[in-house]
């Protein structure tokens, strides 16, 4: 959840960083510093189509007086990447939300392992010199459709040995991930961001293994989770005691806007995080692509905008 009023940035850079691939670089517009972030966090970007879309910070978090976004142009683009590549342009101004966090990258780990696929590099990027300049232990792989397409491959190139890249048109195909991520102790912590394909085979590879610390990023809701449940129930607001009912096929953020109440929202995927709303009493049916394992446990938070409830009756924090 972010906790930052909405920004007003000016657009003061954009950069072609590889085939189909541009760097977006956001400035206050009277100079003021930002907004403090981590490695592993994203903003939403309020484009001038009426669009919102969530893209990734890439730049060094110790530089404050600006956010650096990558952006690919989507052959599928329902017009997020397609407008920040066709119409965006610098001098252009954008409120700016955020930068909220569900990919938080932990220092404190004796070793991590990064593993990128295409676009999904722009956290990634981020992370492997967060741990560079620390002195912390890490490996990285890095896979794309070809060199061209490897935003920030000189960059990473130069963190040596550590870095390794899998390029499908020289390797004839995608990177064998049980294989690549084999032999690292149990205390090592993995991370992955890039298509969904990648991820289910990241995910299997690293359960194969017996890795327990695995952390990753979807930038597309899992096409295999329905965003809507069948079931009715009710919902108490506990800071008014509104009570309201979510009838079948409807979903809860639409339920909650329907009677005028105002949650902050933009993927209605379940992928951006914004609507995260605290779970008081109820088990929520969660089927956003932001939790991790344990945080679904915990049962603590939901995603409004897909997840409903595995019972009658939820409590929520509005």
């Amino acid at each position: 959840m972010s906790t930052h009023p909405p920004l007003t940035l000016r657009v003061q850079a954009m950069r072609h960083e590889a085939q189909g691939i541009v760097s977006v670089e956001l400035r206050d517009v009277d100079g003021r510093t930002l907004p403090e972030y981590a490695p592993g966090a994203h903003i939403d970007l309020h484009l001038g189509n009426g669009l919102v879309r969530s893209y990734s910070l890439c730049g060094a978090p110790e530089v404050r007086d600006r956010y650096v976004v990558g952006v690919l142009l989507d052959r599928n683009s329902r017009g997020g990447s397609r407008y920040v590549h066709e119409q965006l342009r610098v001098g252009s101004t954008l409120k700016i939300g955020g930068p909220r966090n569900h990919f938080e990258l932990d220092e404190s780990a004796p070793r991590t392992v990064l593993v990128a696929g295409g676009i999904g590099v722009t956290p990634i990027v981020c992370m492997a010199r967060r741990l560079a300049e620390h002195g912390r232990p890490f490996s990285m792989l890095y896979c794309a459709r070809s060199r061209a397409e490897a935003a920030f491959a000189d960059e990473l190139a130069a963190h040596g040995d550590a870095v390794r890249f899998h390029f499908d048109a020289d390797a004839g195909g995608p990177p064998d991930l049980k294989a690549l991520l084999a032999g690292h102790p149990a205390d090592t912590h993995f991370y992955c961001c890039g298509p969904g394909p990648m991820l289910r085979a990241f995910e299997a590879a690293c359960e194969a293994l017996g890795y327990t610390n695995v952390h990753i990023e979807r930038f597309a809701a899992d096409a295999s989770v329905s965003s809507v449940q069948e079931g009715e129930y009710a919902v108490k607001l506990a800071r008014t005691g509104t009570e309201l009912h979510v009838p079948a096929g409807k979903s809860l953020l639409d339920a909650l806007l329907e009677i005028g109440v105002e949650v902050e929202h933009s993927c209605k995927e379940g992928v951006c995080g914004s609507c995260e709303t605290r779970v008081l009493e109820g088990e929520p049916d969660h089927r956003d692509s932001v939790l991790s394992k344990s945080e679904r446990e915990s049962n603590q938070t939901m995603m409004v905008c897909v997840s409903g409830c595995k019972g009658k009756r939820l409590v929520i924090d509005l």
